[in-house]
């Protein structure tokens, strides 16, 4: 005989049949599953588990999460997520499972629980324009200009970001970059044939990936290169290029801050071939080490050498920032002391009569 249990606001059937297949199983009405899913926000459980927003890594689209080296996406206006370091992704209800290890009668009334609770999510200063969904991302990678001397891109990434002239021109020449709205940057992510996929979108107010496109590596250098070193951003790939005045038999990848199947794939085949070392070059903190940890287990199983390059900042891009700071005040220090050192030009006038006594 069925049992009917009422928890919180949703009600959940419990008991079994016959011949035992219904031992455990639960049943919900529907429309009280739909009624949690609007009302509770992933990032409420988050927070209450001790997880704190990166705003620097959020996106509107997608807010970061951490708690030490733990990683939670949260996506669909706080409907779904996704782990980045593996598989795993969801509802709120997987969610609350994955956090309080429950079953999902428990987990319901956990969600209930937390009906009404208000999200510390990042307020964003602006958005950009939707884009039409029927556009392909061919259409719209093309329909972007590329970056010149002087536009708002290059402004950004030569003034902002400390990117030299000569890594933008390769990654150009290369047909890696686009003007992007706002004065943002659009790096584009490319499979084994060098087809667009995606690309990444960074700016002086926006971070985000392309909307329908898809993470595989963002690549600057030769093809044939042997030395592969692996970043989160192709921003952090560029700085990398610059410190190492884009060295001979070297490719400066991106992750794009993920690790898709497609990723993955891409990385194997590159690192499958003869005489491959792989540079694991990303950040100097958990989720870099945690990378760097995949990147060593995926040289292992394809039989290449493999090294750790640590920024001596958090990424490449604030070490390069930092480099040129110090370079400048060092300019300037030397001038000032130049001026100081400069004796003062001797006096041009003469005694009366242009004599001495």
């Amino acid at each position: 005989m069925a049992r009917r249990v009422s928890i919180c606001c949703a009600d959940v059937w419990t008991g079994k049949e016959g011949s035992g297949r219904w031992r455990g199983r639960v049943g919900m009405k529907r429309e009280k599953i739909r009624e949690l899913k609007e009302k509770v926000n992933c990032g409420a459980l988050l927070e209450r588990a001790g997880f704190a927003v990166d705003v620097k890594e959020s996106t509107r689209r997608a807010v970061k999460f951490r708690r030490g080296g733990e990683i939670v996406i949260v996506t669909h206006e706080g409907k779904g997520w996704f782990d980045p370091l593996s598989d795993d992704k969801g509802d709120i209800f997987a969610l609350v499972q994955r956090l309080d290890h429950v079953g999902f009668v428990e987990g319901v009334e956990s969600v209930a629980s937390l009906v009404g609770f208000q999200t510390s999510d990042p307020v964003w200063e602006k958005a950009l324009p939707a884009r039409p969904a029927a556009t392909s991302l061919a259409d719209r990678w093309s329909a972007r200009c590329v970056p010149w001397r002087g536009s708002a891109t290059w402004r950004y990434l030569s003034g902002a970001r400390f990117l030299p002239a000569s890594v933008l021109r390769m990654a150009i020449t290369n047909n890696q970059l686009r003007e992007g709205p706002y004065g943002s940057m659009w790096a584009a992510h490319t499979d084994h044939a060098g087809i667009v996929c995606g690309w990444e979108e960074r700016g002086p107010e926006w971070r985000g990936f392309s909307t329908g496109g898809s993470k595989t590596l963002f690549r600057l250098g030769a093809r044939d290169a042997l030395r592969l070193c692996v970043t989160e951003a192709a921003i952090d790939a560029m700085s990398l290029a610059a410190f190492e005045s884009l060295r001979d038999g070297s490719q400066y990848l991106s992750t794009g801050g993920g690790w898709s199947p497609l990723t993955d794939a891409a990385l194997r085949i590159l690192a499958s071939r003869p005489g491959v070392t792989l540079v694991a070059a990303t950040d100097t903190n958990d989720q870099g080490e945690t990378f760097a940890e995949r990147l060593r287990v995926l040289a292992d199983s394809a039989g290449c050498a493999w090294q750790r390059l640590r920024p001596m900042a958090d990424d490449w891009n604030e070490a390069l920032q930092e480099k040129a700071k110090v370079e400048k005040e060092k300019r300037e220090e030397w001038k000032k002391g130049r001026h100081a050192g400069c004796a003062p030009p001797a006096s041009r006038e003469a005694s009366p009569g242009g004599a001495g006594p």
